[in-house]
């Protein structure tokens, strides 16, 4: 046990250059690489799971010393793990870890385990058994601050990095540019840069969401997977006097996108919460809704069926504007046409639109049975673009050159029945097989 506890404090500090290989691995979308590392950390977790693994059977055997009561000390024991190992996991993961953090989370737990080892030790063997593993603790220690020091990954431009309760946060800065990237770091979440607006990515589409009505005026907007914010910079530029919901589950994320993407304006009123359990507490009535909470394998479930896009309906004004930011590989489009199939649900129109250089694809729908393409044409040439409005004169351009047909068929997600997550894996070894890289958006 005491070796176990040992071994799991070391983790950290062993790991951390490994994990460095495979992160800058996976950028560059170095499989082998990838998989090595994958596998070496694997091995670096065989050692103390056995061991540990080891405890129970012969805490049995010490326990039972008549077969007449094996049931009996067999099902208290059995009762006592159980126990132990559900509040480990809450302690872990709802105290531990949203404080200090995974690094600090295994020095904590190996000091535990080191000590309570010593402690039996003393009461078994006396001090003189126990003297020899005494240096434990104090290595642990050590090890873990050493693992402390330098960023978990070696991006190139890292500016700021953080572990929340949700995401492992990256904040880079390449020639002026500041990108937000979470978790794996394949895909940027968030741009800015004090001077460029327009980023050829899926925030600028919101913009042009009320064209595809016959009345272009909105008075309000909810950004459901908010982020850092870009998409609410480019809207209070281009409808300044707009109100703006933002709903961001992670409020590490928020205190970055004010810190460092310009996330302050006035009119801008953020919720930390789940965007779905926000939308449906909220009492408000929006021109257009926007859900960028996408990203594979990261896709919420919930945030993906018919339920909650009823939900989102029933929030939207009589002539209102969905819009989806899909993900998707250069071969397979299966996300973007059950998603599709499924709003069509309960929107009359859908529009479809490929954002070029990118595998990112936005579905457009609306309240209203007139909307239509002809509207979106007719709207756009009627605008007298500004230096204020050529951001939106941009996101036009970009919106009809990656217009596509919509979905002829495609399955119907529901809160009882999803197939997300085999879809999503799916995407993800064919964006893998397909040897392409990743766009930033």
């Amino acid at each position: 046990m005491i070796a176990a506890g040992f071994w799991i404090g070391l983790v950290p500090l062993i790991s951390r250059p490994i994990l460095r290989l495979a992160s800058d691995a996976f950028d560059q979308m170095q499989i082998s690489i990838l998989l090595g590392s994958f596998l070496a950390v694997v091995l670096l977790f065989v050692v103390p799971v056995t061991l540990l693994g080891t405890a129970s059977p012969i805490s049995l055997k010490l326990l039972i010393d008549d077969t007449k009561t094996t049931g009996k000390v067999t099902g208290r024991f059995s009762a006592i793990s159980t126990f132990g190992g559900i509040f480990g996991t809450f302690l872990t993961v709802l105290v531990f870890i949203p404080i200090i953090g995974t690094y600090k989370t295994f020095i904590v737990i190996s000091e535990i385990i080191v000590l309570l080892c010593l402690i039996g030790l003393l009461r078994s063997y006396g001090w003189r058994s126990t003297l020899p593993y005494l240096w434990m603790p104090i290595v642990v220690v050590l090890a873990g601050v050493l693992s402390l020091r330098g960023t978990d990954k070696g991006s190139k431009g890292v500016i700021f990095e953080t572990e929340s309760a949700y995401n492992y946060i990256q904040v880079l800065e390449i020639d002026g540019y500041r990108y937000l990237r979470l978790n794996e770091g394949q895909g940027m979440h968030s741009v800015y840069h004090p001077e460029q607006l327009f980023y050829n990515g899926p925030w600028s589409q919101v913009l042009v969401a009320p064209l595809f009505n016959e009345n272009i005026k909105i008075d309000r907007v909810a950004f459901i997977g908010l982020a850092a914010g870009t998409s609410a910079r480019q809207f209070a530029i281009v409808y300044p006097d707009i109100v703006m919901d933002g709903y961001e589950i992670d409020p590490d994320i928020v205190e970055v996108g004010q810190k460092y993407f310009g996330m302050t304006h006035p009119n801008l009123n953020v919720y930390i919460e789940d965007g779905r359990w926000g939308i449906a507490h909220s009492n408000k009535y929006y021109n257009v809704i926007s859900v960028d909470a996408y990203k594979a394998p990261y896709i919420p479930a919930h945030m993906t069926t018919l339920e909650f896009f009823k939900e989102l309906a029933n929030h939207l004004c009589s002539n209102g504007m969905l819009v989806i930011n899909v993900g998707r590989s250069p071969l397979n489009r299966d996300l973007v046409n059950d998603l599709a199939s499924t709003v069509l649900i309960t929107f009359p129109k859908v529009f479809i639109v490929d954002i070029t250089d990118t595998f990112n694809t936005v579905i457009f729908a609306s309240k209203s049975n007139n909307a239509s393409w002809e509207l979106f044409v007719k709207n756009a040439e009627n605008i007298q673009y500004s230096n204020t409005t050529s951001l939106l004169y941009q996101a036009v351009q970009v919106t009809l050159a990656g217009r596509v047909s919509p979905p002829l068929h495609g399955r119907v997600y529901t809160d009882d029945l999803s197939l997300i997550e085999w879809v999503t894996n799916r995407i993800v070894m064919d964006y893998v097989l397909s040897g392409e890289a990743e766009s930033l958006q």
